[in-house]
């Protein structure tokens, strides 16, 4: 495998973490794929006033699941950030929210033999309209949540996000049909 050359003054810097969430190290973004080290990720379900959940396609040039359906808002949580923090900055930059309220469901742990990561996720209730981010999402909408696991199902779809729908589900549907 060939590894990226990278100015490590311009690069993302990422923790690295243990089994019990402690950092013990930092690399570059590049670096830690490379690896395939531990790392922390956020993961905000998306619902609107009716409870349906935000599924948007990846774009093609995304450097993990390129082109794949997500189910959630999110991303690699950086050096020194908080998880409510990461999952605030993904927000705004993927859907342009600012300041929108988050509730926080709980941790998530995935593993595949392209990632591994130590995640949070998190619930934020908006009905848009959104400004997508191009250079992370090609297109999105609201379907409801039956639709969601049915793509989560049948679809290619990304594995970590489907594993946070799994573990929060309930709580979604739940949330969904009572509010906050």
């Amino acid at each position: 495998m060939r590894r990226a050359l990278v100015d490590p003054s311009s690069a993302e810097w990422v923790d690295v973490v243990d089994d019990d969430d402690r950092v013990v190290g930092r690399v570059t973004r590049p670096e830690m794929r490379t690896r395939n080290l531990l790392h922390r990720a956020v993961y905000v379900f998306v619902l609107n006033t009716r409870g349906e959940l935000f599924v948007h396609r990846r774009t093609a040039t995304k450097d993990v699941y390129p082109g794949y359906c997500d189910l959630t808002i999110g991303g690699v949580v950086g050096t020194g950030e908080e998880y409510d923090a990461a999952a605030e900055r993904e927000l705004a930059e993927e859907l342009g929210l600012i300041g929108v309220p988050i509730i926080r469901l709980g941790g998530l742990r995935y593993a595949d033999e392209g990632t591994r990561i130590c995640g949070m996720v998190y619930l934020t209730r908006h009905d848009g309209p959104f400004v997508l981010q191009a250079e992370e999402i090609a297109s999105g909408g609201f379907v409801p949540l039956a639709q969601a696991q049915r793509v989560a199902r049948d679809e290619r779809c990304c594995p970590d996000a489907v594993a946070a729908l799994e573990a929060y589900g309930d709580a979604l549907s739940l949330r969904g049909r009572a509010g906050w």
